[in-house]
């Protein structure tokens, strides 16, 4: 049914249009208590064999909404609701900022990808903080993803992220320094070790002050060359950090006909995101919670990931193309598929195809 929707109707209407609308309808679900609840009960995964912990926090099921889709934290009750096991909201920063120029966000359906170029458009740390510091009518993991404000320059990147940490990582389940988007000035260069660390270890400090210690994690791009992704990982693995999320989007066209500028997402970028992932598993083993994000269409995508290593596993393009039912269909059919191996507990099968 909603392919037809899809195909007849939304796939006609701008796509920023649509997602306004949609985080709208999910906010007013959000703040409606009884239909909340009831969807909640139907939707939410509850399969004792899903469950995980990562970072000392848990997971009632590994798939979780990756961040760009409730970029303000409006939403998350309801996107719990719908079954994911987390909700990753942002990339917020530090100060409110409208992003880049319309149009910025668009379609790819042949190959099932998005193209966006949104630039951080968000109403900053303290409104985020404001919402995320409201009471929850359903139970819900948060994740919250930073990132630099557009108008900040380079030396003052790390103060405009540990000004982020101090309003949210208190709110946090866990939090996460995005210096890999393609659509902020400058950002990905703060991959840089040289530069990355320093950032690091000053947003760390915030984190690890936090009354329960916040986790950290860093995400980066799939566009870094092989030995910059080994370098990002030893960089984690010396600071302590609690994780890596691999990976952002892509800046590459290849697969696809479209040439707008910006970050391409969905299906063309399942295989570098995967190739990321068993990278970073090798050099890293189980020291850091690895997070797969990138390609993820269904439960074999999240199969195959979780197989080579990864704890969590995001989507969101997935959604566009899938409806609102997407993620309940994945943990159902992950539940079916753990039962149909004979294994209990989807923590056996992490990594069990690592090298």
């Amino acid at each position: 049914m909603y392919r037809i929707v899809f195909t007849q109707v939304l796939s006609r209407i701008d796509p920023e249009d649509i997602h306004h609308l949609t985080v709208g309808a999910l906010r007013l679900l959000s703040a409606t208590p009884v239909v909340r609840r009831l969807v909640h009960r139907r939707l939410a995964p509850r399969d004792p064999a899903l469950r995980v912990q990562a970072f000392g926090v848990h997971f009632p099921s590994p798939f979780g909404l990756a961040a760009g889709f409730d970029k303000d934290a409006r939403c998350v009750e309801a996107m719990s609701a719908l079954g994911f096991g987390h909700v990753e909201v942002g990339t917020i920063t530090a100060h409110a900022q409208p992003g880049n120029a319309r149009p910025r966000l668009f379609r790819l359906v042949r190959e099932r990808a998005v193209i966006n170029r949104m630039g951080f458009n968000n109403a900053g740390a303290a409104a985020a903080a404001k919402a995320l510091g409201r009471t929850r009518g359903v139970p819900v993991v948060v994740g919250v993803n930073i990132g630099k404000t557009k108008v900040v320059p380079e030396s003052q990147a790390a103060d405009d992220y540990v000004t982020s940490a101090k309003e949210l990582a208190p709110l946090a389940d866990y939090l996460v320094v995005n210096v890999s988007s393609p659509n902020t000035p400058g950002l990905r260069d703060l991959q840089a070790v040289e530069l990355l660390r320093p950032l690091l270890r000053a947003v760390k400090e915030v984190a690890d002050g936090t009354p329960r210690r916040t986790p950290l994690l860093v995400k980066i791009a799939p566009d870094l060359a092989d030995e910059d992704v080994d370098a990002v990982a030893d960089l984690a693995l010396e600071l302590g950090l609690d994780g890596v999320i691999a990976t952002n989007t892509t800046i590459s066209r290849e697969g696809v006909s479209s040439t707008e500028t910006g970050g391409l997402s969905g299906r063309p970028l399942k295989a570098r995101s995967l190739e990321v992932l068993r990278r970073l598993r090798a050099r890293v083993g189980d020291r850091l919670v690895l997070v797969s994000v990138g390609g993820v269409e269904g439960v074999d995508d999240v199969w195959e990931r979780l197989l080579a290593g990864a704890t969590l596993v995001q989507g969101y393009t997935g959604m566009i193309y899938e409806g609102p039912l997407w993620a309940w269909r994945i943990n159902r059919d992950l539940s079916r598929r753990l039962r149909r191996h004979g294994v209990a507990d989807v923590r056996q099968i992490i990594g069990r195809t690592a090298g």
